[in-house]
């Protein structure tokens, strides 16, 4: 068998993701459909607003053959990060799995080859978008800046790129990302694809179409009590309405409690620790991706909001963006520090968590389990003593393995901080929840 990977999130799966299920195995011919999904907390930065294993029974149940997680150092973080992550778990599975297909608002491959490949090209993009953050831009838009001035310096052959593919529509920044990391992993052979985005723009918080709706809106709407039969598969409402019924969709009030609670103490400390030794250096925050100086901003701004879009538009700047802020605040409710997730980027994905496969997903997994690299499994009782086998003469890597590990876990624990019905024995999910099989895609499991 043959598979198409598909780089998901389903944050809920709607109508826009069976088109792109039922495309990607149309242009690809694939016999199966592989999609490498985002855990509990996404690449902006959020929790999902459903736990994983049920987004992936609304996956499997809607034409997706094996949901596998994106590990939470690539889940949630830039979109290079990102793609290159969830490249590398899609690569585990070939030479079974030789292509990817992905949504972009373009929708035409060669004008996003072209330009991912000028961007690439230009060697200066970051180092002179650099220079515009003195000016309070941020990144996307000193990148667009650049690109711009740039183009004056390029051959003519390169001053043909279409206006339609514009740098700040969001899956077109991600697939910009997935080619640029392609071309930057000589290993990674897969053949990139695309189909163009239909329905609403990506951030559209109401819908703008009958039947096709963004992942934004179908939350809105569900978090509103508004009906959303029209917009998603009917085995993915009834999921939803069940959740929303028992409270097992995410409370963002207690997301921003959480959040809130985590920047008060965090900033605190550092505030501490430097004004108790005014005359030495003080000690830079842990936490990933914190810059110097943030500490205060953060910390007037859980003192003043109110809500978690409040606490957000405290902390944003002109050069930082709205995703960069809740991806920054996400780090410091988990507690997420440097020395975890630098390891885990430069060293690569050392393990794949499945959820789920349908019965043919089932077959496509006994084909390549023999030949993977890295360590599949959905049974956590077991992983650890999998990786020691795994990596028993690559101790660097096994020990990056664990620590990853320490990281998954403490991830879905505080997730279940936010279901306000969470009621299960023990928030060690990880080990109580076994992968999704053909026999119990439609039980009753909340």
């Amino acid at each position: 068998m043959r598979a198409v990977g598909l780089i998901t999130e389903y944050n809920p799966f709607h109508n826009g993701h069976a088109h792109h299920v039922e495309q990607a195995r149309r242009c690809s011919g694939a016999d199966v459909v592989v999609a490498v999904m985002g855990g509990h907390f996404l690449q902006r930065g959020e929790p999902s607003i459903l736990g994983k294993w049920e987004r992936a029974r609304m996956a499997l149940s809607c034409g997706v053959d094996v949901v596998v997680e994106l590990p939470f150092p690539w889940a949630c973080n830039s979109a290079p990060h990102f793609a290159a992550g969830a490249l590398e778990v899609l690569n585990a599975f070939s030479p079974h799995l030789d292509c990817f297909c992905f949504g972009s608002e373009s929708g035409n491959l060669q004008e996003l080859q072209h330009l991912a490949t000028v961007l690439t090209s230009l060697e200066s993009v970051e180092h002179g978008g650099a220079a515009h953050f003195r000016h309070g831009q941020n990144y996307p838009t000193a990148r667009q800046l650049h690109l711009e001035r740039s183009k004056r310096e390029l051959p003519a052959s390169d001053l043909s790129i279409s206006e339609e593919v514009v740098l700040n529509a969001p899956n077109n920044i991600l697939a910009l990302a997935y080619l640029r990391a392609l071309g930057a992993a000589a290993h990674i052979r897969l053949l990139p694809l695309t189909i163009p985005r239909i329905g609403g723009s990506f951030h559209a918080c109401r819908p703008t179409t009958a039947h096709i709706a963004s992942a934004t809106a179908v939350r809105h709407l569900l978090r509103a009590d508004e009906d959303i039969t029209p917009y998603v598969p009917g085995v993915c409402g009834r999921i939803l309405r069940k959740a929303h019924q028992s409270g097992c969709l995410c409370n963002m009030q207690r997301w921003f409690m959480l959040v809130a609670g985590s920047c008060l103490r965090e900033a605190s400390a550092s505030t501490s620790t430097a004004s108790a030794t005014p005359t030495s250096t003080p000690i830079p925050t842990q936490i990933y991706q914190y810059q110097p100086g943030l500490n205060e901003r953060v910390l007037q701004a859980a003192l003043e909001a109110g809500t978690y879009t409040e606490l957000v538009e405290g902390v944003k700047a002109r050069h930082l963006t709205r995703t960069r802020v809740q991806r920054l605040l996400c780090y410091t409710a988990l507690g997420v520090t440097a020395a975890e997730m630098e390891p885990q980027l430069s060293g690569g994905v050392p393990f794949i968590p499945l959820l789920g496969a349908t019965a043919k997903g089932e077959a496509f997994l006994r084909q390549c389990r023999n030949g993977m690299d890295i360590p599949l499994s959905g049974n956590f009782s077991r992983l650890s003593a999998m990786l020691k086998r795994h990596y028993r003469a690559n101790p660097v890597r096994l020990a990056q393995a664990q620590q990853l590990l320490e990281l998954h876990k403490r991830a879905t624990r505080m997730y279940t901080l936010l279901l306000p019905g969470w009621n299960d024995i023990s928030r060690h999910l990880d080990y109580h929840r076994d992968p999704l099989r053909p026999d119990s895609l439609f039980s009753s499991q909340p």
